[in-house]
């Protein structure tokens, strides 16, 4: 007889109110990094610390 490890659904509301969450955060750092002054002759694109770590194309390392 196979059974399955997992068989509960995660709760709706819990994961809209986690979602609903990580969308603040991600809001509240771009206004940080907006509000940030402009780096002159820097290599472009999004600040790799904005989250907190260095983050570049996805693959994210903390010092």
């Amino acid at each position: 007889m196979i059974t399955a490890f997992n068989t509960k659904r995660p709760d709706p509301e819990i994961a809209k109110r986690a979602l609903e969450e990580a969308k603040a955060r991600r809001a509240e750092i771009d206004a940080k990094t907006s509000a940030a002054p402009r780096e002159i002759d820097g290599r472009g694109g999004l600040d790799p610390a904005r989250y907190g770590d260095w983050e570049i194309k996805g693959i994210s390392s903390d010092f």
